[in-house]
C-alpha cells in the first residue's frame, strides 16, 4: 500500500496533464475541421479525467488530505490556486457532462456554445491540478 500512496499523486498529476494536452490537441483538431480527431482527443480527455477522479478519490480515502508546508506569501498563493481549482473542478463536471452529451447526440447547434465555456474552465482545472501537485510534493522544503 505504501507504493500505491507514493505512485498515486504522480499518476494523478500525469492524468491531469494528459487531460490538458488532449484538450489542446482537440481544440487544434476542431479548428482544422477534423471532427474525427477532435472527438478522439475529447474522449481521451474525458477518460483521463475520470481516471484522475478514481485515483484522487483512492488516495484521499487511503491517506487523507495533504497539508501544504509553505508559509507566508507562498502559502497565500498556494491557497488561492487551490481554492480556485476546487471551485472550478466542481463546476466543470456538469459542464463536461453536458458538453459531451450534446456532442454524442449530434446536437452541433448547441455543443459549440457550451464547449466555449467548458474548455477554458476544464483547461484551468487540468493545469492548476498539476501546479497544486508540484507545490505540494516537490517544493515544500523550499517554500518555508
Amino acid at each position: 500500500m505504501t507504493l500505491l500512496l507514493e505512485v498515486l499523486p504522480r499518476l494523478n498529476a500525469t492524468l491531469n496533464a494528459t487531460s490538458g494536452l488532449c484538450l489542446l490537441l482537440g481544440l487544434r483538431a476542431i479548428r482544422a475541421h477534423r471532427r474525427d480527431v477532435h472527438r478522439r482527443f475529447m474522449l481521451a480527455a474525458c477518460a483521463a479525467s475520470i481516471l484522475f477522479l478514481v485515483g484522487y478519490g483512492t488516495r484521499v480515502a487511503l491517506q487523507g488530505t495533504h497539508t501544504f508546508a509553505g508559509t507566508g506569501l507562498v502559502r497565500g498563493l498556494y491557497l488561492s490556486i487551490l481554492v480556485s481549482h476546487m471551485v472550478l473542478a466542481a463546476a466543470v463536471l456538469p459542464l463536461v457532462a453536458r458538453t459531451l452529451y450534446l456532442a454524442l447526440r449530434g446536437r452541433f447547434d448547441a455543443h459549440p456554445r457550451i464547449a466555449r465555456v467548458t474548455f477554458p474552465i476544464w483547461m484551468y482545472v487540468s493545469v492548476t491540478g498539476v501546479v497544486v501537485y508540484v507545490m505540494l510534493y516537490h517544493f515544500p522544503g523550499h517554500l518555508r
